[in-house]
């Protein structure tokens, strides 16, 4: 018994599929996920499949933790379940490595008295057992014990070996471990296991998975987001669920809710069933009306003094991904000077709605993926680094980043949901506007695109008036003047440059006039000798800037601008 204890002593109850700490465990509606289940269950009872550890992978709230406990009840009526095992990262008992093994061999044993006594030999023989790499664990508490057993009782057990949230496990080498260890079950023939893992697609295990990796091979992938789409089961899933809740609350309409209703929520959710659960879970609160809770999910914006939170839930999960990611990538040494979630709103912005003038314009600038890496003054590649643990949330297609869902977008746009986390559109258009006066003070390599799109950003830029600054002192507006020529070379770009710059340029020179004008008069020069020498702006333009100016044009524009930029 002392043995048994201290196998006892080093597992996790709550991680249990039917553990206390788990009650109302989210599981697959009847009707919903027919499919997918139908293909891990064929899988499950094909012992005949050379593949005996099965991993699904999918974005975060894709439902993967509702298949894993409908899986397990399904095996629990054939008498088939030997163990599960549920990591959560808001549990400390069940957030790390240590007790997954300890947890199986407990449960395995628990149903079978001849391999309980050989685990407590096992034990015996090693009481340091606990402390040593999951690999020899598993090795001493479930490979040997199950293979010592007689044939009756090895074909006896139970098969199904379940684990769910392995990106829920603390630290990356941890969870590589883990699959590492669990890896062993497969290399035996005569052992009965069939391995189910549910995770999502987060680095170790993305590793582990493609080709080149220790279980491309073995194992038998589930690309859960890729492969099926949930649309029809969320429909289902609402309608029954927000019925179910008019009939309890004596609901009068009959029309409630309404197929439009039903309709917007299935769009909202984008083939994740973590916004259709957190809707139901809103709407459903028993002491307010659900009539009214659901006309603040279809109608809901933010603004500063409202106080419902229909999409708490969501919001916790994405702040808990992000926050993750922000501190991986920004521990990195050559990213330790970086803002994760300036750079990550920097490609949202660019991949959805591209960078416009006004929000009211209906198209907006986008960059290919490697120019957006060069006009950040980022290394080539930087955007895959970026997103490496984010792909429970976004994809990368054909180097074009992908949401899995539309709520990610609202969460990031909105600060009363992403609180800290939030990057407003100016802090990025700024951002970026700084990038390009360096790359072209530096005369770098995208000088050129620096220069046609320069003006765009600098006219949604905020607090921009240091870097103005800087840059013309140190003799930025004359490396525009040398890289104009070429643009006049192309006669669409001609024509874009001087309209952006026109507007750009009476702007900032008006922003600049009273505060430092000494740089607003270089400006101002510059800006009139390409009027006469490319006729790009006519006179209007100018005599608007003679006025701010209050004074004659210069003739003499040289002798002038070196007097005033004799700092260079």
């Amino acid at each position: 018994m002392v043995c048994w204890g201290l196998l006892l002593k080093n597992t996790a109850p709550n991680a249990l599929h039917d553990s206390n700490a788990r009650y109302g465990p989210p599981k697959c509606d009847e009707d919903t996920r027919t499919e997918v289940l139908a293909e891990i269950m064929g899988w499950m009872e094909d012992h005949g499949s050379p593949q005996r550890l099965l991993c699904l992978t999918g974005a975060a709230g894709s439902g993967k933790s509702a298949l894993q406990q409908t899986i397990a009840e399904r095996c629990v009526q054939k008498n088939t379940l030997a163990s599960t095992f549920f990591l959560s990262a808001t549990d400390s008992t069940r957030n790390n490595a240590n007790p997954v093994i300890p947890t199986i061999a407990y449960q395995l044993g628990s149903r079978n008295k001849n391999l309980k006594n050989r685990i407590k030999e096992a034990i015996e023989r090693d009481q340091l057992i606990f402390s040593k790499s999951l690999k020899s664990q598993i090795t001493s508490l479930i490979i040997n014990p199950c293979r010592g057993l007689r044939g009756r009782d090895l074909r006896a057990l139970p098969y199904a070996i379940l684990i769910d949230g392995l990106d829920e496990c603390s630290g990356e080498d941890r969870q590589a471990e883990l699959l590492d260890a669990l890896k062993e079950f497969v290399l035996y023939d005569d052992l009965p296991f069939r391995i189910f893992i549910a995770s999502r697609p987060e680095l170790a295990i993305r590793n582990m998975l493609d080709p080149g990796g220790c279980l491309h091979d073995v194992a038998y992938h589930i690309q859960l987001s890729d492969k099926y789409d949930a649309t029809e089961d969320i429909r289902r899933y609402l309608w029954r669920r927000l019925r179910d809740i008019g009939r309890r609350d004596n609901v009068r309409s009959h029309q409630w809710p309404t197929q439009d209703d039903i309709e917007l929520l299935v769009r909202a959710a984008s083939g994740q069933f973590i916004y259709a659960a957190t809707v139901f879970k809103y709407i459903s609160e028993p002491r307010s009306s659900p009539v009214e809770r659901l006309k603040i999910v279809v109608n809901w914006t933010p603004h500063e003094h409202r106080l419902a939170r229909p999409f708490r839930t969501l919001d916790i999960l994405y702040s808990a991904i992000l926050s993750t990611a922000k501190d991986a990538y920004e521990n990195v040494d050559t990213h330790s000077r970086r803002d994760f979630m300036l750079l990550f709103r920097a490609y949202h912005i660019n991949f959805t709605t591209g960078f416009k003038e006004k929000e009211s314009d209906l198209v907006g600038l986008q960059f290919d993926a490697e120019v957006l890496n060069t006009t950040l003054r980022l290394e080539t590649g930087a955007h895959k680094s970026l997103m490496s643990d984010l792909h429970s949330l976004v994809t990368l297609r054909d180097e074009k980043l992908h949401l899995y869902h539309k709520s990610l977008s609202d969460f990031l746009e909105q600060e009363s949901r992403s609180g800290t986390l939030f990057v407003a559109n100016s802090r990025v258009y700024t951002y970026i506007a700084q990038c390009c006066l360096q790359t072209i003070l530096y005369e770098g390599p995208m000088s050129m695109v620096a220069l046609t799109h320069l003006p765009l950003f600098l006219l949604r830029a905020v607090s921009i008036d240091h870097e103005l600054v800087y840059f013309t002192q140190h003799g930025g507006w004359q490396k525009i003047d040398r890289l104009l020529p070429r643009a006049m070379h192309n006669d669409r770009v001609s024509r874009s440059v001087f309209s952006d710059w026109e507007r750009t340029f009476t702007l900032l020179i008006r922003r600049l006039q009273d505060r430092n004008p000494g740089e607003a008069r270089i400006m101002r020069r510059f800006f009139e000798k390409w009027g006469r020498e490319f006729g790009g702006w006519g006179g209007r333009r100018s005599q608007k800037l003679a006025h701010l100016r209050g004074d004659s044009m210069s003739s003499d524009f040289d002798s002038e601008v070196e007097d005033d930029t004799c700092t260079w």
